[in-house]
């Protein structure tokens, strides 16, 4: 499989920085301390993620920029934290690493459903919708025109057990429709049909997570 990803993610201590800076680690109710501690003896190339049962989407979506405009959550889409981890083990503590990220640039024009599959056959597994923004977050290449990418290892199960069809990406907004046109070039959190192929939009996924 070849990886498509940008430049190499910034040293974890500089993660913590910017997770700081930003006041995740107050939404999340972790000590700043804490965040320093937990990768002061990790070696570089992961991304520090927060648990999204501390820092769910709707609250850092906002955080994210693109040429100076800040991110925002589509207004179709209000129950975007429903969106949960699905077939995904994730580490139960309120900070781990993503390791071996990749954007998936080659499954553009690959449906989810198409994708899940694809991505197992290579033993990975996709994205959370917060790691994409987490992502995001610290390294803004990450998400540019034309490669923006899905993170349908979040799911919204329906009350009926069956799966909504929405499926959560991370994209860079026209400022069409009800985006509005001030919000033109912002990094936008939608969705996309569980059947339907964008050429635009590839599936990131990681080797593994860790703490």
């Amino acid at each position: 499989m070849t990886v498509s990803s940008p430049a190499a993610l910034p040293p974890l201590a500089a993660q913590a920085e910017r997770l700081i800076e930003l006041g995740v680690h107050e939404l999340a109710g972790i000590a700043a301390d804490d965040v320093r501690a937990f990768v002061e003896n990790e070696s570089s190339g992961a991304l520090l993620a927060v648990h999204p049962d501390r820092a769910p989407a709707s609250a850092i979506a906002p955080l994210l920029r693109h040429g100076g405009k800040p991110g925002f959550v589509v207004t179709d889409m209000p129950d975007v934290d429903r969106f949960a981890p699905c077939g995904v083990d994730l580490p139960d503590a309120p900070l781990y690493l993503v390791t071996g990220l990749d954007r998936g640039d080659g499954m553009a024009n690959w449906s989810p459903e198409e994708a899940l599959p694809a991505l197992g056959e290579e033993g990975r597994t996709p994205l959370l919708l917060t790691e994409g923004i987490h992502w995001v977050l610290q390294q803004p290449a990450a998400l540019e025109r034309n490669h923006c990418f899905m993170t349908i290892g979040s799911r919204l199960r329906k009350e009926n057990g069956a799966f909504d069809s929405r499926t959560p990406a991370l994209w860079i907004s026209n400022g069409t429709g009800r985006d509005g046109r001030e919000r033109r070039n912002a990094p936008k959190v939608g969705w996309c049909w569980w059947a339907n192929r964008h050429t635009w939009l590839g599936f990131a996924s990681t080797e593994g997570r860790k703490i």
